[in-house]
């Protein structure tokens, strides 16, 4: 079945969205996994989401004294959410 463009992009949004708010302390490969898409596709649309004020990235130290990222939904992030669940 074909899907437009634009069509994918708010799947892989939504997919993407959904992930972060399940799991915000996923790094991007595992994203990556979990979308099945690829590295350089989730970091695009991650991007996207940051950009947009959907998404904002926190430091956040993981054992061993490392420091990780969390990606969190933003009220806008939250609100844009339902609205493509929605369309669903």
């Amino acid at each position: 079945m074909y899907q437009s463009a634009e069509s994918a992009n708010l799947t892989h949004e939504k997919k993407l969205l959904d992930v972060i708010a399940a799991r915000p302390e996923i790094n991007k490969r595992e994203l990556s996994d979990e979308l099945g898409l690829s590295l350089g596709k989730t970091n695009f649309v991650l991007t996207a989401l940051i950009d947009r004020g959907l998404v904002k990235v926190d430091n956040f130290k993981r054992s061993n004294n490392k420091v990780g990222y969390a990606y969190l939904l933003t009220p806008k992030g939250i609100s844009e959410k339902a609205v493509i669940t929605k369309r669903f």
